[in-house]
């Protein structure tokens, strides 16, 4: 095989996982290309020359940083073993960011969110609100920031490029149902209405009278104002996002709407919050019913701070753990963690925690945790997530470096996502024994003896972060090429990392 045929090869499998991590078919990436589905078969085979502009353009419609023409994609070079050392704040957390963000439409007065996560995710979703005429300000080098409404939204004008890069579009649903009869919205490719993604959104936002529908790449939106909840709204999924959508259409119902099913996972206890800043009356936070007594309008300055992010503090004690290192982990809301906690003890895991104290929201338990070098074994049964409160679905990917580190086997169950388990495979190329079982479940042998290597970051968020944790026990030195997805749900990971010891280099080929 020559170098350019390996090129093309390892560019295909990259546009190939991509792809399937969006969920979409050959022919619908074709039709988003306007090519055939012949040609995407042959270029994720390896077998079609490609443009700079063509790679280009598959990145954007993958929302995958495949190549950026003039600069080239962000990589980062590790250098390990690494033993880290010191003390590490959890940020705030992402997809509560995500959520207030939307939910931020419901309130005609200011909203001032504190030391929300500066994220690519965030970004895209701040292009979309000033489209809308939203303006957005931020205030300090705290990442506080403000959001003022118009009077009136443009929502003619909404920026398709940034709505198409975030997942997020759908929960503007929500709350642009009381704010216009008809509108439109962008939906990023893939997320077609009847599949399991989108429908258990609509299911909820139906009985308040919203119908939509996908032609040409939109949200085609009206709104019935004779229709409003007669019954309690059980959602057919226990989902995030599903349950933030319903409370945000419930929030400007001036009734009563009772959801169940509910999750009662972080994200929601604190866009709960939120709405109790509002005025809006919810009752049973935390729970899988939720109350919500909503206003007809809300108009008022508020102020919140979202807290901190299980997710980054679950990535923060893996770090510690596959590293053999001693830190001390700062703010870390025990209340989403506990399940994990108590896993990692059961296989050997040894730390101490402070006492709890409040977040800035005034809610959410935080302690700090110093963890210990310690000999793991594997767990007696299967990992598996489950909704909170049992191990979060974003939490399951670490345990599988953590498994690699570990004595024995380990059986890793990923019964949400299609794909994503097959990403963790990428560790065998740092020297782990991972066996893909089918495309939920992978089998880990450990201990494992991690060696530097040179990957293509995987196009799934928490799996990528997990081979760069790897890379932080590989012997030598590795590279992590096309970075973006980690920057989409973290701030500034590598940098933080480094101040705790990591000898981790971002870099561009251009």
């Amino acid at each position: 095989m020559t170098q350019t045929q390996d090129y093309k090869g390892r560019i295909g499998n990259v546009i190939r996982d991509a792809r399937k991590h969006r969920g979409l078919t050959q022919h619908q990436l074709a039709d988003l290309l306007s090519t055939s589905q012949s040609a995407i078969n042959r270029i994720e085979k390896g077998q079609q020359n490609l443009s700079l502009e063509m790679i280009a353009r598959i990145g954007a419609a993958l929302d995958s940083e495949i190549v950026a023409l003039g600069a080239g994609p962000t990589h980062l070079r590790v250098t390990g073993p690494t033993t880290l050392s010191g003390r590490i704040d959890v940020k705030t957390s992402k997809n509560a960011g995500v959520a207030l963000l939307c939910a931020s439409l419901l309130n005609r007065g200011r909203t001032t969110l504190r030391k929300v996560a500066r994220i690519e995710e965030v970004n895209r979703l701040l292009e979309v609100l000033q489209s809308l005429g939203v303006q957005t300000t931020w205030l300090n080098d705290d990442n506080d920031l403000e959001i003022v409404p118009p009077r009136e939204l443009e929502l003619g004008a909404v920026d398709e490029v940034a709505a198409r890069r975030t997942r997020s579009i759908i929960m503007f649903l929500g709350p642009l149902l009381h704010r216009a009869e008809n509108f439109e919205l962008p939906y990023a490719g893939g997320c077609d209405l009847g599949t399991r993604t989108v429908e258990p959104h609509m299911a909820a936002l139906r009985p308040f009278g919203l119908e939509v529908k996908a032609t040409d790449g939109s949200y085609h939106a009206r709104v019935d104002r004779n229709v409003e909840p007669s019954r309690p709204i059980v959602l057919t999924e226990r989902g995030d996002t599903v349950t933030e959508n319903a409370l945000m259409a419930a929030a400007l119902h001036p009734g009563t709407t009772v959801i169940r099913n509910a999750s009662s996972n972080y994200m929601v206890q604190d866009l709960c919050f939120y709405l109790q800043k509002l005025g809006v009356r919810v009752d049973g936070i935390g729970s899988t019913t939720l109350t919500v007594t909503g206003l007809s309008e809300i108009d008022v300055d508020v102020d919140y701070a979202p807290s901190e992010d299980p997710i980054e503090a679950m990535s923060l004690l893996a770090a510690a753990i596959v590293t053999q290192s001693e830190i001390t982990i700062e703010r870390v809301p025990i209340e989403f963690l506990e399940i994990e906690l108590a896993l990692l003890e059961e296989m050997g895991f040894s730390y101490d925690r402070s006492e709890e104290y409040v977040a800035l929201n005034g809610q959410t338990r935080l302690v700090d945790i110093t963890t210990h070098p310690s000999l793991l074994h594997a767990p007696l049964d299967k990992i598996h997530p489950m909704p909170f409160p049992g191990l979060n679905i974003d939490n399951l990917p670490f345990f599988a470096v953590i498994a690699a580190v570990a004595q024995g086997q380990t059986l890793l169950h990923d019964w949400v996502y299609e794909n994503r388990a097959i990403y963790l495979t990428d560790l065998n190329k740092l020297g782990g024994r991972v066996k893909l079982l089918d495309p939920h479940r992978v089998m880990i042998e450990g201990p494992t003896s991690f060696s530097g290597a040179e990957l293509i970051c995987p196009p799934a968020l928490r799996p990528a972060v997990v081979i760069l944790l790897a890379m932080l026990a590989s012997k030598g030195t590795s590279v992590l090429r096309s970075t973006y997805v980690i920057h989409r749900g973290y701030e500034d990971l590598a940098e933080r990392l480094n101040l705790l010891g990591a000898n981790i280099e971002s870099f561009r080929d251009i």
